[in-house]
């Protein structure tokens, strides 16, 4: 980790947060709040990346396979958690632009096997483009779960109109351990992002969905 926050500091702040945690009917996610510094979303390069953490810290995240025969034969066989649709699914919205948009918009993610992807436009139209919801493909070289896991395992920084970024970094149910190498990860992956690294960053803090934001930096 930078010099800038030690372990020690995040497992400080984890401790601090999780300590005096109510009991709820839902898994709270540990988020990470940061503010940057010295960047002008107006004239600045924006940046966007994506990485892959050590530990799922959404398991629960809604996603969509639109998949061929082999692919929804895979995911009945082994059990694996996403919602599956066929092409033939796809043709019952008619191209109508707001029901394709309130079917994608229930999931964080949509996949799609590779040997429909390319067909998907012909009978949705653009609006999965529009709306940012595009299906991410999927061969049949790789490991449906593993894809599906690393889905729900990976995080995206994007810089848009404002400086403060938030992703869910895990949640309540991982360990401080787990947490603190998402946290440490998650953290230094941005800093790479970034035009001057750690002199970019403003201040970090973490927190669970309904708790108080803890500063590790800033």
């Amino acid at each position: 980790m930078s010099k800038n926050i030690t372990n020690a500091q995040i497992t400080e702040g984890l401790t601090a947060i999780l300590k005096d945690k109510k009991a709820r009917k839902f898994t709270e996610s540990v988020e990470l709040q940061i503010g940057l510094k010295d960047y002008d979303p107006q004239k600045d390069k924006r940046f966007a990346g994506s990485v892959r953490l050590p530990h799922i810290p959404r398991p629960g995240l809604k996603i969509c396979l639109i998949g061929d025969a082999k692919h929804l034969d895979i995911v009945k066989a082994q059990g694996i958690k996403v919602d599956a649709v066929d092409f033939d699914f796809l043709k019952t919205f008619n191209k109508d632009k707001k029901l394709v948009k309130k079917w994608a918009k229930q999931y964080a993610m949509l996949l799609a096997s590779d040997s429909l992807v390319k067909k998907i436009p012909t009978v949705l139209g653009p609006i999965l483009n529009r709306i940012g919801m595009f299906p991410q493909v999927v061969t049949h070289n790789e490991d449906l779960k593993t894809k599906v896991d690393d889905s729900r395992a990976s995080i995206k920084f994007q810089l848009k109109k404002v400086t403060c970024l938030a992703v869910a970094i895990g949640n309540e149910k991982m360990t401080e351990e787990e947490l603190r190498q998402n946290i440490s990860m998650g953290v230094n992956f941005l800093a790479s992002l970034l035009k001057k690294g750690w002199h970019n960053l403003k201040s970090v803090h973490i927190k669970t969905t309904m708790g108080k934001p803890y500063k590790l930096f800033g």
